[in-house]
Parts: structure tokens; C-alpha cells; sequence
């Protein structure tokens, strides 16, 4: 159906008042808008020993991509996917520097059983490649997977426009834009400019260029980023959290856990979410705010009526 088309028939169809038509003619256009908009899968246990937390990520990640209706929901047969995980900082999974190893496989492996045709697995770090790919372990878990890991190419930032408020314009890795799907997984810590470090701050990953400049105006950057990239679905990591001495981390006394995964399409709710996992008042955080009051989703969590799971 072009575009053309999809819009006569959309409009066509509520000059009708035909929902029923609607979901006839169209089940999947149906299927999306009634589909939850928000999932929280918690684990009964804390398990120590690292095996324990591998099966806890793989389990709470596959509940919360199904609460949501399953991973098919966002990735279609023959599509190529791009998985943005924190892969910033030369941490170890137990730091919580960067998203859960086990977390980013377990989605690739989801999308692969949804029928995409190839995944790619990327970040702009902000330590040197060779060493956060490797020593965050996503990089062998994610090709153990299937997924194409990428250290992203410098020739391949491009000057795109943004027309956001703060930018108007900067080098952006285009061929995370190019792909059919985009699946952000930030994981959840404290960041001393910005706050928190969640959905939205992670999407600075797709950048290039002088990204320091950006903290000169997070409150703006980082909505003018989700509103370009507009992620299919975000995954927000919080089985390790970091709520003091982020965003790098570094001492395990730091690192608490919450044993939680949060998934969705309202950037802006799995924020503030996110926000108050850290015990950090969403309110207080400028950018989460700012994102709100644009429209870009929601602060009131509960009006989403999440789907709730302890697995």
C-alpha cells in the first residue's frame, strides 16, 4: 500500500466511523494501537553468580518484549535491524557501566525468530572500541547471537539536518538511520550533567563530532535526538543500575541491584520510569521534562497501565 493510499484509506475509514473496519481491513494498523505501550518484568531473586544472572536477563527480556506483543510487533520478516546498546565505557557487565551483555543477545536472538534478516550491533563509545566491545562482553555475546558488530566508521558520520531546537544540525551515523528497525537498549545510571543516564541519553550514540558540546544544553539535545530517531522500541536495562558516580562507574559498591527490565514505545514514561529506579524524581530531571512537555510521551507511568510481571 503506498503512502498515498494508506492515508485515503485511514481517513476514509474514520469519515466512516468504521473501527471495526478498520480492524478487519487491517489487523496489524488494529493490532498496534490496542497493543500495551509499556511492560515491567521484575525477577523474584537477585542471583549472584554469573550464570544466575544470565538466565534472569534472558527471562526478563523475553517476558517484556512478549507483554508487549512480541518482538514481531516491531520487526517484520526480511527487515534489517540495528540494536544500540551503551557499549561507552571499558566496564565490566558487574560495573554497570554499560547495558547487560545477556540483555542485548537475548533481543538479537528475538529479532532473528521474528524473521529479520540481519541485526547490526553498535555504539559511538566514548572509551576506544577495542577494549568497551570486548571487556563489556557484548561484542562476543551479540555475534554468539548472529548480530553484526560494528565499530562504527568516522567516514560514515554525515551532516544531517535535526531542525530540533538545540540542533539544527550534526554528524550523524547514517547507516543506523537506514535501517527498518531501530531498538534502543540504554541501561540505567546516574550521569552528573544530564542527571540520568537512560533512554534519550543513549540515543547520543548515533552521533559524531564534538559531542561535548552538548552538555551545554542536554535539556534540549536530548529530546531533539528522540524526536529524529524515533527508536521502534526501547529496552531499558535494570537488572545492574548505577545511582551514584555515573556515568562511567568503575566501584561495585556502587552498583545496586533492581533486577527489573522495563520495555516500550513512550520514550518519555520509560524515562521517568527509569528516572525513579535510580530513586531519582522524574520532575527533576530537565530533559525528561522537556521531552513531556513537547509531547513526546508521558511522565504519568500509571496512565499507561503497564502490563506488570514477576518472573
Amino acid at each position: 500500500m503506498t503512502d498515498l493510499s494508506r492515508r485515503d484509506f485511514l481517513k476514509q475509514a474514520a469519515q466512516a466511523g468504521a473501527g471495526l473496519q478498520v480492524a478487519l481491513l487491517c489487523p496489524g494498523l488494529a493490532k498496534a494501537s490496542t497493543a500495551p505501550k509499556m511492560s515491567i518484568a521484575k525477577y523474584r531473586t537477585s542471583p549472584a553468580e554469573t550464570e544466575g544472572v544470565a538466565e534472569e536477563a534472558t527471562r526478563l527480556t523475553r517476558r517484556a518484549i512478549q507483554d508487549l506483543g512480541g518482538m514481531s510487533r516491531f520487526v517484520s520478516k526480511g527487515q534489517v535491524v540495528w540494536v544500540k546498546p551503551n557499549i561507552a565505557w571499558d566496564r565490566t557487565p558487574e560495573q554497570a557501566g554499560n547495558t547487560n551483555p545477556d540483555v542485548v543477545a537475548t533481543v538479537i536472538k528475538m529479532c532473528y525468530e521474528a524473521g529479520a534478516k540481519e541485526v547490526f550491533v553498535g555504539d559511538n563509545p566514548c572509551n576506544a572500541g577495542e577494549r568497551t566491545y570486548p571487556n563489556s562482553r557484548i561484542q562476543p555475546l551479540a555475534e554468539k547471537a548472529g548480530a553484526r558488530v560494528v565499530r562504527l566508521d568516522r567516514r560514515k558520520f554525515k551532516k544531517t539536518a535535526l531542525n530540533g531546537k538545540a540542533l539544527k544540525e550534526w554528524e550523524i551515523y547514517t547507516d543506523m538511520m537506514e535501517v527498518d528497525a531501530f531498538i534502543n537498549i540504554p541501561i540505567a545510571k546516574h550521569h552528573r550533567l544530564a542527571g540520568a543516564t537512560l533512554g534519550m541519553k543513549n540515543l547520543m550514540g548515533v552521533c559524531g563530532g564534538s559531542r561535548n558540546r552538548f552538555h551545554q544544553d542536554l535539556t534540549n539535545v536530548l529530546p531533539d535526538l528522540a524526536v529524529f530517531v524515533k527508536p521502534k522500541l526501547t529496552i531499558l536495562d535494570g537488572i545492574r543500575v548505577l545511582p551514584v558516580n555515573g556515568p562511567v562507574g568503575g566501584n561495585l559498591e556502587d552498583v545496586k541491584r533492581k533486577d527489573t527490565i522495563i520495555a516500550g514505545v513512550d520514550q518519555v514514561a520509560i524515562d521517568a520510569f527509569g528516572a525513579a529506579l535510580l530513586d531519582m524524581e522524574p520532575k527533576k530531571i530537565a530533559h525528561i521534562v522537556e521531552a513531556a512537555n513537547r509531547g513526546l510521551g508521558t511522565m504519568n507511568v500509571v496512565s499507561l497501565s503497564p502490563v506488570e510481571s514477576l518472573v
